[in-house]
Protein backbone atom coordinates (compact mmCIF):
# COMPACT_ATOMS: atom_id res chain seq x y z
CA UNK A 1 0.00 0.00 0.00
CA UNK A 2 2.19 2.73 0.99
CA UNK A 3 5.99 0.69 0.01
CA UNK A 4 8.43 3.11 -1.71
CA UNK A 5 12.50 2.98 -2.36
CA UNK A 6 14.67 1.16 -0.80
CA UNK A 7 16.53 4.41 0.34
CA UNK A 8 12.69 5.62 2.23
CA UNK A 9 12.81 1.87 3.93
CA UNK A 10 16.18 2.30 5.32
CA UNK A 11 15.56 5.77 6.36
CA UNK A 12 12.18 4.48 7.92
CA UNK A 13 14.04 1.48 9.66
CA UNK A 14 17.10 2.46 11.08
CA UNK A 15 15.99 6.24 11.86
CA UNK A 16 14.86 5.90 15.39
CA UNK A 17 15.22 4.04 18.70
CA UNK A 18 13.13 0.74 16.97
CA UNK A 19 15.92 -0.10 14.95
CA UNK A 20 17.76 -1.96 17.44
CA UNK A 21 14.55 -3.97 18.13
CA UNK A 22 13.82 -4.74 14.21
CA UNK A 23 17.55 -6.19 13.37
CA UNK A 24 17.18 -8.18 16.80
CA UNK A 25 14.43 -10.05 15.44
CA UNK A 26 17.18 -12.58 13.57
CA UNK A 27 18.65 -13.18 17.68
CA UNK A 28 17.81 -16.85 18.67
CA UNK A 29 16.12 -17.87 21.57
CA UNK A 30 14.53 -20.97 23.00
CA UNK A 31 11.17 -18.84 24.74
CA UNK A 32 9.25 -19.93 21.26
CA UNK A 33 9.52 -23.31 21.62
CA UNK A 34 7.96 -22.80 24.82
CA UNK A 35 5.03 -20.29 23.66
CA UNK A 36 2.49 -20.02 24.99
CA UNK A 37 2.23 -21.64 27.79
CA UNK A 38 -0.86 -19.70 29.26
CA UNK A 39 -3.68 -17.28 28.16
CA UNK A 40 -2.77 -14.74 25.96
CA UNK A 41 -5.06 -11.65 25.84
CA UNK A 42 -5.55 -9.54 22.94
CA UNK A 43 -6.48 -5.69 23.74
CA UNK A 44 -8.65 -4.12 21.48
CA UNK A 45 -8.21 -0.29 22.72
CA UNK A 46 -12.01 0.16 21.12
CA UNK A 47 -15.58 -0.78 21.71
CA UNK A 48 -17.39 -3.77 19.93
CA UNK A 49 -18.66 -4.52 17.01
CA UNK A 50 -16.00 -2.26 14.92
CA UNK A 51 -13.83 -3.56 12.34
CA UNK A 52 -10.69 -4.15 14.51
CA UNK A 53 -12.90 -5.87 17.41
CA UNK A 54 -14.53 -8.37 14.76
CA UNK A 55 -10.77 -9.04 13.42
CA UNK A 56 -9.24 -9.47 17.10
CA UNK A 57 -11.85 -11.80 17.75
CA UNK A 58 -11.56 -14.46 14.12
CA UNK A 59 -7.62 -13.96 15.16
CA UNK A 60 -8.07 -15.04 18.66
CA UNK A 61 -10.71 -17.55 18.19
CA UNK A 62 -8.45 -19.09 15.74
CA UNK A 63 -5.33 -19.22 17.59
CA UNK A 64 -7.13 -20.36 20.55
CA UNK A 65 -7.50 -23.86 18.38
CA UNK A 66 -3.83 -23.89 16.97
CA UNK A 67 -2.45 -23.25 20.12
CA UNK A 68 -4.45 -25.28 22.93
CA UNK A 69 -4.73 -22.49 25.12
CA UNK A 70 -7.16 -19.62 25.69
CA UNK A 71 -7.14 -16.50 23.67
CA UNK A 72 -9.13 -13.34 24.66
CA UNK A 73 -10.59 -10.70 23.62
CA UNK A 74 -9.94 -7.35 26.14
CA UNK A 75 -12.32 -4.48 24.78
CA UNK A 76 -10.59 -1.51 26.60
CA UNK A 77 -12.22 1.50 24.71
CA UNK A 78 -11.83 5.52 25.77
CA UNK A 79 -9.73 8.38 24.68
CA UNK A 80 -9.87 7.18 21.07
CA UNK A 81 -7.74 3.90 21.80
CA UNK A 82 -5.39 5.33 24.05
CA UNK A 83 -6.68 3.44 27.50
CA UNK A 84 -6.22 0.68 25.73
CA UNK A 85 -3.02 1.27 24.03
CA UNK A 86 -1.95 2.07 27.55
CA UNK A 87 -2.67 -0.78 28.78
CA UNK A 88 -0.24 -2.82 26.90
CA UNK A 89 2.26 0.15 26.68
CA UNK A 90 2.81 -0.94 30.48
CA UNK A 91 2.29 -4.83 30.18
CA UNK A 92 5.08 -7.15 30.80
CA UNK A 93 6.86 -7.62 26.96
CA UNK A 94 6.70 -11.16 27.12
CA UNK A 95 3.95 -11.92 24.33
CA UNK A 96 0.78 -12.98 26.28
CA UNK A 97 -0.14 -9.12 26.46
CA UNK A 98 -0.92 -8.14 22.09
CA UNK A 99 -2.33 -5.23 20.71
CA UNK A 100 -5.21 -4.60 17.90
CA UNK A 101 -4.37 -1.37 16.59
CA UNK A 102 -5.53 0.55 13.65
CA UNK A 103 -4.64 3.80 12.11
CA UNK A 104 -6.36 6.08 14.89
CA UNK A 105 -3.69 5.58 16.37
CA UNK A 106 -1.50 7.21 13.79
CA UNK A 107 -4.07 10.16 13.69
CA UNK A 108 -4.17 10.63 17.92
CA UNK A 109 -0.43 11.12 17.26
CA UNK A 110 -0.59 13.05 14.45
CA UNK A 111 -3.27 16.07 15.85
CA UNK A 112 -2.76 15.82 19.62
CA UNK A 113 0.37 18.10 20.98
CA UNK A 114 -0.30 15.75 24.44
CA UNK A 115 1.00 11.93 23.34
CA UNK A 116 0.84 9.40 26.00
CA UNK A 117 3.07 6.95 24.45
CA UNK A 118 4.93 6.81 20.81
CA UNK A 119 3.90 3.75 18.78
CA UNK A 120 7.39 3.82 17.70
CA UNK A 121 9.32 3.00 20.39
CA UNK A 122 6.43 2.19 23.41
CA UNK A 123 5.05 -0.86 21.22
CA UNK A 124 6.53 -3.84 18.91
CA UNK A 125 5.35 -3.84 15.89
CA UNK A 126 4.12 -7.22 14.60
CA UNK A 127 2.39 -6.96 11.57
CA UNK A 128 0.09 -5.82 9.45
CA UNK A 129 -3.25 -7.90 9.12
CA UNK A 130 -5.33 -6.42 6.18
CA UNK A 131 -6.80 -2.57 5.22
CA UNK A 132 -10.49 -1.28 4.61
CA UNK A 133 -10.86 1.58 2.29
CA UNK A 134 -13.03 4.33 2.91
CA UNK A 135 -16.06 5.24 0.35
CA UNK A 136 -16.58 8.99 -0.58
CA UNK A 137 -20.57 8.71 -1.54
CA UNK A 138 -23.55 10.32 -2.54
CA UNK A 139 -26.95 9.41 -2.02
CA UNK A 140 -29.14 8.66 -5.24
CA UNK A 141 -30.77 11.96 -5.05
CA UNK A 142 -27.49 13.77 -5.53
CA UNK A 143 -26.99 12.06 -9.15
CA UNK A 144 -23.28 12.24 -8.90
CA UNK A 145 -21.08 9.03 -9.57
CA UNK A 146 -17.18 10.50 -9.65
CA UNK A 147 -14.93 12.73 -8.45
CA UNK A 148 -15.45 14.81 -11.96
CA UNK A 149 -18.91 15.22 -11.09
CA UNK A 150 -18.76 15.96 -7.90
CA UNK A 151 -16.06 19.20 -9.22
CA UNK A 152 -19.31 20.10 -11.20
CA UNK A 153 -21.79 20.15 -8.57
CA UNK A 154 -19.61 22.33 -6.67
CA UNK A 155 -19.03 24.75 -9.11
CA UNK A 156 -22.65 24.51 -9.91
CA UNK A 157 -23.54 25.14 -6.33
CA UNK A 158 -24.50 28.94 -4.94
CA UNK A 159 -24.75 27.56 -1.29
CA UNK A 160 -21.59 25.25 -1.56
CA UNK A 161 -21.54 21.12 -0.92
CA UNK A 162 -21.99 19.57 2.76
CA UNK A 163 -20.89 16.04 3.70
CA UNK A 164 -20.94 13.92 6.70
CA UNK A 165 -18.33 11.78 8.27
CA UNK A 166 -18.04 9.30 11.39
CA UNK A 167 -16.38 12.03 13.13
CA UNK A 168 -14.27 14.65 13.49
CA UNK A 169 -10.68 13.66 13.24
CA UNK A 170 -11.75 10.07 11.78
CA UNK A 171 -9.84 8.42 9.31
CA UNK A 172 -13.30 9.03 7.09
CA UNK A 173 -13.02 12.88 7.58
CA UNK A 174 -9.36 13.01 6.67
CA UNK A 175 -10.06 11.43 3.73
CA UNK A 176 -12.29 13.93 2.21
CA UNK A 177 -10.12 16.62 3.47
CA UNK A 178 -7.30 15.34 1.01
CA UNK A 179 -9.87 15.10 -1.81
CA UNK A 180 -10.70 18.56 -0.78
CA UNK A 181 -7.19 19.78 -1.21
CA UNK A 182 -6.42 17.46 -3.70
CA UNK A 183 -9.40 19.20 -6.37
CA UNK A 184 -9.98 22.31 -4.64
CA UNK A 185 -13.67 21.50 -3.87
CA UNK A 186 -15.25 23.87 -1.34
CA UNK A 187 -17.76 21.24 1.15
CA UNK A 188 -18.28 21.64 4.52
CA UNK A 189 -17.98 18.52 6.76
CA UNK A 190 -20.74 17.84 8.77
CA UNK A 191 -19.63 15.66 11.93
CA UNK A 192 -21.88 12.49 13.02
CA UNK A 193 -21.16 10.89 16.20
CA UNK A 194 -20.31 6.96 14.50
CA UNK A 195 -20.26 6.21 11.12
CA UNK A 196 -23.50 4.33 11.41
CA UNK A 197 -25.66 8.06 11.63
CA UNK A 198 -23.76 9.35 8.82
CA UNK A 199 -24.91 6.03 6.62
CA UNK A 200 -28.51 6.67 7.55
CA UNK A 201 -28.15 10.51 7.05
CA UNK A 202 -26.60 10.63 3.28
CA UNK A 203 -29.12 6.60 2.56
CA UNK A 204 -31.74 9.26 3.37
CA UNK A 205 -30.94 11.89 1.17
CA UNK A 206 -31.00 14.29 4.59
CA UNK A 207 -27.10 15.05 3.38
CA UNK A 208 -26.11 14.62 -0.04
CA UNK A 209 -22.51 13.25 0.34
CA UNK A 210 -20.23 11.47 2.86
CA UNK A 211 -16.85 9.68 3.24
CA UNK A 212 -17.67 6.29 5.20
CA UNK A 213 -16.02 2.74 6.02
CA UNK A 214 -16.42 1.27 2.28
CA UNK A 215 -17.88 -2.16 4.02
CA UNK A 216 -20.73 -0.37 5.18
CA UNK A 217 -21.91 0.95 1.94
CA UNK A 218 -21.71 -2.14 0.34
CA UNK A 219 -25.43 -3.52 0.39
CA UNK A 220 -26.69 0.25 -0.17
CA UNK A 221 -24.64 0.59 -3.53
CA UNK A 222 -25.92 -2.80 -4.64
CA UNK A 223 -29.83 -1.63 -3.80
CA UNK A 224 -28.85 1.45 -6.23
CA UNK A 225 -29.36 3.61 -3.10
CA UNK A 226 -25.94 5.10 -2.94
CA UNK A 227 -23.40 5.88 -5.48
CA UNK A 228 -19.61 5.44 -4.74
CA UNK A 229 -17.60 8.71 -6.02
CA UNK A 230 -13.99 7.37 -5.26
CA UNK A 231 -12.31 4.88 -3.21
CA UNK A 232 -9.32 5.69 -1.06
CA UNK A 233 -7.19 2.40 -1.20
CA UNK A 234 -4.21 2.16 -4.49
CA UNK A 235 -6.43 -0.80 -5.96
CA UNK A 236 -10.12 -1.80 -6.47
CA UNK A 237 -12.08 -2.99 -3.10
CA UNK A 238 -13.30 -6.68 -3.90
CA UNK A 239 -16.84 -5.86 -2.96
CA UNK A 240 -17.05 -3.04 -5.54
CA UNK A 241 -15.26 -4.64 -8.26
CA UNK A 242 -16.76 -2.29 -10.63
CA UNK A 243 -15.70 0.99 -8.61
CA UNK A 244 -12.75 2.71 -9.56
CA UNK A 245 -10.43 4.42 -6.64
CA UNK A 246 -9.29 8.29 -6.87
CA UNK A 247 -6.29 7.22 -8.02
CA UNK A 248 -7.81 5.85 -11.27
CA UNK A 249 -9.50 9.40 -11.80
CA UNK A 250 -6.52 10.90 -11.71
CA UNK A 251 -5.93 11.95 -7.99
CA UNK A 252 -2.22 10.52 -7.82
CA UNK A 253 -0.76 9.86 -5.38
CA UNK A 254 -4.52 8.80 -3.15
CA UNK A 255 -3.43 5.38 -1.15
CA UNK A 256 -4.92 6.34 2.19
CA UNK A 257 -6.99 3.52 3.56
CA UNK A 258 -7.31 2.49 7.17
CA UNK A 259 -4.68 -0.55 8.57
CA UNK A 260 -4.96 -2.77 11.06
CA UNK A 261 -1.88 -4.02 12.53
CA UNK A 262 -0.61 -6.63 15.53
CA UNK A 263 1.47 -5.22 17.47
CA UNK A 264 2.95 -6.07 22.18
CA UNK A 265 4.31 -3.99 24.11
CA UNK A 266 8.53 -2.16 23.73
CA UNK A 267 11.20 -4.75 23.51
CA UNK A 268 9.57 -8.28 23.04
CA UNK A 269 11.32 -11.40 22.75
CA UNK A 270 12.05 -11.65 18.96
CA UNK A 271 11.60 -15.57 18.78
CA UNK A 272 8.22 -14.51 20.65
CA UNK A 273 7.58 -12.26 17.55
CA UNK A 274 8.25 -14.50 15.03
CA UNK A 275 6.42 -17.34 16.14
CA UNK A 276 3.12 -14.87 16.52
CA UNK A 277 3.73 -13.84 13.34
CA UNK A 278 4.06 -17.25 11.50
CA UNK A 279 1.60 -18.22 13.59
CA UNK A 280 -1.10 -15.92 12.45
CA UNK A 281 -0.12 -15.92 9.12
CA UNK A 282 -0.94 -19.23 8.48
CA UNK A 283 -4.02 -18.62 9.87
CA UNK A 284 -5.10 -15.76 7.71
CA UNK A 285 -3.90 -17.57 4.25
CA UNK A 286 -6.82 -20.33 5.49
CA UNK A 287 -9.38 -19.62 2.64
CA UNK A 288 -12.47 -19.64 5.37
CA UNK A 289 -10.50 -17.04 7.06
CA UNK A 290 -10.19 -14.80 4.58
CA UNK A 291 -13.45 -15.17 3.76
CA UNK A 292 -15.03 -14.13 6.64
CA UNK A 293 -12.71 -11.31 6.76
CA UNK A 294 -13.81 -10.45 3.36
CA UNK A 295 -17.44 -10.34 4.76
CA UNK A 296 -16.50 -7.87 7.61
CA UNK A 297 -14.85 -5.68 4.76
CA UNK A 298 -10.87 -5.96 5.43
CA UNK A 299 -8.78 -6.55 2.28
CA UNK A 300 -5.99 -8.94 2.31
CA UNK A 301 -2.51 -6.54 3.35
CA UNK A 302 0.24 -8.44 4.67
CA UNK A 303 3.78 -7.29 5.91
CA UNK A 304 6.15 -8.00 8.89
CA UNK A 305 7.59 -5.75 11.56
CA UNK A 306 9.30 -3.29 9.51
CA UNK A 307 6.00 -2.64 7.24
CA UNK A 308 4.36 -1.95 9.81
CA UNK A 309 6.51 0.91 10.96
CA UNK A 310 7.01 2.09 7.56
CA UNK A 311 3.26 2.73 7.58
CA UNK A 312 3.28 4.26 10.79
CA UNK A 313 6.02 6.41 10.04
CA UNK A 314 4.61 7.53 6.30
CA UNK A 315 1.18 7.99 7.79
CA UNK A 316 1.93 10.07 10.59
CA UNK A 317 3.55 12.86 8.43
CA UNK A 318 0.56 12.37 5.85
CA UNK A 319 -2.20 12.95 8.45
CA UNK A 320 0.25 15.53 10.05
CA UNK A 321 0.04 17.89 6.89
CA UNK A 322 -3.83 16.99 5.63
CA UNK A 323 -4.45 18.23 9.60
CA UNK A 324 -2.69 21.13 9.16
CA UNK A 325 -4.38 22.22 5.98
CA UNK A 326 -7.44 22.04 7.20
CA UNK A 327 -7.43 22.88 10.71
CA UNK A 328 -8.45 19.59 12.10
CA UNK A 329 -8.26 19.23 16.13
CA UNK A 330 -9.37 16.40 18.02
CA UNK A 331 -12.48 17.29 19.94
Amino acid sequence: MFFSSHSWRAKALFAGPLAAALLALAAPSALADVFPSKPVRIVVPYATGGASDALARQIAAALQVLWGKGVVVDNKAGASGNIGSMDVVRAPADGYTLLMQNSTMVINQAVTSKKNYDPLTDLTPIMLLGLTPTAVVASASANVGSVKDLIAAGKASAKGLNYGSCGIGTPQHFIMELLKQKTGLQAEHVSYKGCSPALADVVAGQIPYAALSANMVVPYVQAGKLRVIGLSSSARYSQLPDVPTFEEQGLKPFDFSVWYALMGPAKMPPDIVQKIRSDVEKLMADPGMRKRLAEIGIEEYKGGPEEVVKVITLDQARYQQVAKAAGIKPE
